[in-house]
Order: C-alpha cells, then sequence, then structure tokens
C-alpha cells in the first residue's frame, strides 16, 4: 500500500480497457496516475467481449456513420502500435434469399464500409458468387443461399493482454497500478472529488489517497462506484448480457469467419476461428444482476448452437462439444426502452459537476475505440485540471510488445527448447517483451525448460507474470498473462505445475498453495457448461 496518503492528478477506477487506456494515456502526458481495481485487470467485461477490432457494420443501420468511421480508424491505429495483438482478419457474411438483409443492402453496406475506411492497408471487399461461396466453404448449408460478401476487420486473440500492455505502458510512465483494490468511498471536499478510500482484497488492508479528478471507468460497476459517492444518483448503466461458447473444429467448420444473420431474432452472429477453436457469439439481452455472477445461460447457449448448425448442417453441435463458454455485461447508456441492438455503442463522459468538480463516468463504449475514449477524456481532464497537456500520442506510440518482434523471435529460437509453434506462441502473446521471457530463463536454469510435451510453454512465464505483470494469484496467472486457461482444456494439465512454480516465488506455504489450486479449479469449472 506504497501509494497511501499521497496526492494524484488522477485516480482511474477501474483497470479494464477504458481505464486502462485513459490511465496510459494520462501518464504519457505527464499526469500522476493511480489505478485502483477491484479484482485483477481485464476480469470483467473486456475479457467477455468477440474479441473483434472492428467498424461495427452493422451500426451503419442505425445511422452511426461517425462511430463507424472512428472505429475503422482506430483499427488502423491499433495495428500500428500492437502488431503482435491486433492481426487482419476475413470476414464472409452469407447471403439469404429469406434474409431481411438482401444483397443489395449488403453490398450497399460494404461500400461504405470502404469508403468509411479511406486509406486502410486491408483489401477492399468482394461479392461471391453461390457457386464460388460453396467452393470455398463447403460446409455452408446450400438451401436459399445466393452468394456471400467477403471483407477484412481485424482480431485481438487476446484482449487481456492488450489491457496488461496499456497498464504496463501507463506504470513505465510513471503510473501505480493496484489490482484487488476495491473502491469503498469516495469523499468530496469543496465540491471537488478528494479522498478515494480502498482495500487490498488479499491482504485486506485499507488505506487512502487525494486525487485532484477521479474517473470511474468501472464498466458495468459505474453505478455502484457512484453509490459508495452519493446517494439517489440516476442510473447511468443499463447494460446488456452477451455470451459466447467455445467449441473445437467441427465437420463443416469455416476457414473464414462468418457473419451471419440468427433466423431466431434476427441478430447478427459470430463464427470466428480463434485460438485454434472456434469462438461463437454473440447474444445481447438486458441485465440487472450482479455483474460478477454472470454466465452463459443454457438459453443463450442453445440458441448459439441452434444457429451454428443451421448454417453449417453437418456441424451437428451439441452441449458436449462445448469447451467453455463466458458471458459478460455491455456497460451500456440506460435506456428502459426499445430494442437492446439500437442502444448506441458511442461513449459518453459524463462530469458529475452537481456531485464534484472533477468527477468523470465513463458509460459505454467499444473495445476498438477505448484508444480515442481514453483521449477525449484525458483531454477533458486536463481542462478541469486547468493544465496545458502535451499532444496525446497514443495513437503512434506503441506498446510494450509492440516492437523487437524480431529480435524476441530470435532469442526464442536460440534458446532452443520451444517448437515453431512455441515460439509463435510467445510471440502473439508477449511481442517484443518475450524477450525479457528469454532473459529470465536463461538467468534462472530451472526455468529454461518447457511445461508441456509439445514444447509451447515455457516455465519462465510463470515467474515473468508475477515479477513483470502484475499477477497476484493462480488464475491470473493462467488465464489473464499465460492464456493458457483459453485453451481447449482449459491448461489443467499445467496447473500443479505452475502452482509449484508461483508457491516459490509468492513464498507460498502448503495451505496457501492448496488454496490457489482450489480457487483455480473452481473458475475453471464455473467456464463449463453442464451437460
Amino acid at each position: 500500500m506504497a501509494a497511501a496518503g499521497r496526492h494524484f492528478d488522477m485516480a482511474v477506477v477501474g483497470a479494464g480497457i477504458n481505464g486502462a487506456g485513459i490511465a496510459r494515456d494520462a501518464a504519457l502526458r505527464g499526469l500522476s496516475v493511480i489505478v485502483l481495481e477491484q479484482g485483477d485487470l481485464c476480469s470483467g467485461t473486456s475479457w467477455a467481449s468477440s474479441r473483434l477490432i472492428h467498424g461495427g457494420l452493422r451500426y451503419l443501420e442505425y445511422g452511426e456513420i461517425g462511430l463507424v468511421y472512428e472505429s475503422l480508424h482506430e483499427r488502423r491505429n491499433l495495428r500500428r502500435i500492437a502488431p503482435h495483438l491486433v492481426k487482419p482478419i476475413r470476414i464472409c457474411i452469407p447471403i439469404y434469399k429469406s434474409a431481411k438483409r438482401g444483397p443489395l443492402l449488403i453490398r450497399l453496406g460494404m461500400i461504405a464500409y470502404d469508403l468509411l475506411s479511406f486509406g486502410k492497408s486491408l483489401p477492399a471487399h468482394e461479392m461471391l458468387s453461390r457457386d464460388r461461396l460453396l467452393a470455398e466453404e463447403p460446409g455452408l448449408g446450400p438451401d436459399s443461399l445466393c452468394g456471400a460478401a467477403r471483407y477484412y476487420d481485424s482480431q485481438v486473440m487476446f484482449a487481456e493482454r492488450l489491457v496488461l500492455e496499456n497498464l504496463l505502458a501507463a506504470r513505465s510512465a510513471g503510473a501505480e497500478i493496484h489490482t484487488y483494490s476495491r473502491v469503498d468511498k469516495i469523499l468530496i471536499a469543496n465540491a471537488a472529488a478528494h479522498t478515494v478510500v480502498y482495500s487490498d482484497q488479499v491482504s485486506a488492508v485499507s488505506a487512502s489517497v487525494t486525487a485532484s479528478v477521479v474517473v470511474n471507468a468501472a464498466g458495468p460497476w459505474v453505478d455502484s462506484v457512484l453509490g459508495v459517492t452519493t446517494e439517489g444518483a440516476p442510473r447511468l448503466i443499463g447494460g446488456t448480457k452477451g455470451s459466447h461458447i467455445i467449441v473445437g473444429g467441427f465437420d463443416g467448420a469455416p476457414g473464414d469467419a462468418i457473419y451471419v444473420e440468427a433466423a431466431a431474432d434476427g441478430r447478427p452472429i459470430f463464427i470466428i476461428p480463434w485460438n485454434g477453436l472456434y469462438l461463437i457469439g454473440t447474444t445481447d439481452i438486458r441485465y440487472d444482476g450482479d455483474p460478477g455472477e454472470i454466465r452463459a445461460s443454457r438459453q443463450e447457449i442453445d440458441y448459439l448452437l441452434s444457429e451454428t448448425n443451421r448454417v453449417f448442417p453437418r456441424a451437428g453441435l451439441g452441449v458436449d462439444d462445448i469447451h467453455f463458454a463466458y458471458a459478460g455485461v455491455r456497460p451500456l447508456p440506460y435506456r428502459n426502452r426499445g430494442p437492446e441492438s439500437a442502444i448506441s455503442r458511442r461513449h459518453v463522459i459524463k462530469h458529475h459537476r452537481e456531485i464534484g468538480a472533477g468527477l468523470f463516468s465513463i458509460i459505454g463504449g467499444k473495445l476498438t475505440t477505448y484508444r480515442s475514449l481514453a483521449e477525449h477524456a484525458v483531454n477533458r481532464v486536463g481542462k478541469v485540471l486547468r493544465r496545458d497537456l502535451p499532444e496525446c500520442r497514443t495513437h503512434n506510440t506503441p506498446l510494450p510488445g509492440g516492437w523487437g518482434l524480431d529480435e524476441s523471435r530470435e532469442a526464442l529460437v536460440a534458446l532452443d527448447i520451444l517448437s515453431g509453434s512455441g515460439v509463435e506462441r510467445l510471440i502473439s502473446i508477449y511481442g517484443g517483451r518475450a524477450i525479457g521471457v528469454v532473459n529470465l530463463a536463461r538467468r534462472h536454469g530451472e526455468l529454461a525448460r518447457s511445461l508441456d510435451a509439445d514444447g509451447r510453454i515455457l516455465a519462465a512465464e510463470v515467474v515473468f507474470a508475477i515479477r513483470e505483470e502484475m499477477a497476484r494469484t493462480l488464475v491470473d496467472i493462467v488465464y489473464r498473462r499465460m492464456m493458457v486457461g483459453l485453451d481447449a482444456d482449459q491448461g489443467r494439465a499445467l496447473y500443479d505445475a505452475v502452482a509449484t512454480l508461483a508457491a516459490a516465488e509468492f513464498g507460498w506455504g502448503e495451505g496457501q498453495s492448496a488454496s490457489g489450486l482450489a480457487e483455480l479449479r473452481t473458475f475453471s469449472d464455473s467456464l463449463r457448461v453442464p451437460c
């Protein structure tokens, strides 16, 4: 609790993608920043996304031209600053005779999408005939199929790493990052956000700091954070639930990502090649429950399976084919009526002057546009602080892993421990920062070994996660640092080995190690779908 009693220009509540992006931008512009997150980084909405960095093609239907343009512009920025994390993905939209969106409408949408992404490096769209489509994607059901549109967007395989690298960049620029630090009270002094009281969820120690500005970037917990500040604040968040299922390869599985209109309700869903598996989602249902207890319902799972089996008739997917499922709450603006899909994904930066000058809340937003949201937020904070801040430079400053990729790849190969797929795995997770994992393995011979028979995972990664990446639990290490928790088996074969390495680094006794393993297995089990 080294920050206790200190003063900061800005306290950021929440370490999802928006809070991480704001912290990075603010710290790079010279502000003193503390980030307080009640759990681990990226443990809420940001990890439960469809993992796409995209322009939001369907937002064109709702006239959100500005949002689509912003998203496409930010897609280009993210590919520039995080080339190891954000990669192009080709997406196919099958067109059916009975669909609400016919060939003409889809073609017009594709043309508009290309025009709005003027200057992009990705190829333009193309329209496919029925015969060509079935030749390239023979698993698609041919009934009433007219053809398809095909275009490029981008994918972030591991959104967790994107959040982490923003926080690492913020920390390098002087920010303090405190995970497992729940904000218990925000006290207002002289009509300004002033004292933030928080408690460490691991040590149970409480502390406080003062801040000239508090940015509430708690996602679906925004209203809860406001509740510890003042009573009777109007509701800001009207979250909707989005669920996804993860399956392995199936008969007729596509080579491209498929973006298709659901027969049941007309909602677009994705079937996406991801992490050697297939990610299928999402749903969009109003949700008023506890965001921390959210799970994919059996009704949502059956809906996603049914639609996938309709589009790919040979798939025959059932519940027992699902490796795991996850769900999250989109922190959208509160609306008490109207369809969920029509709620704008554009962000809102609300200054609570009526509560206290310098208290802000972030409402809505998209994974794709987090960087521009952060830029707008820090610009507003600068005005409140009456500071002439330097220009934002997050659009062209690489994230920590975004440079030195070739050097790191060469070092990994020279280590002569990993297979070719293992080398590429580490580059896709750590980027240029993989050199740090290599150096750790070289300094400590016991860490210079593979944890798996396929030579994909280095023992040094466990210690690197703890020393360099702020991991505090086994769940942090497995699911949000090494990323093996998102493999088909959820990395279960490695749990004991990871726990042994972590216990030595943390100085855990036998009881603490057993408790950490039990917590990890409970979390993994919570993502499984009962048959």
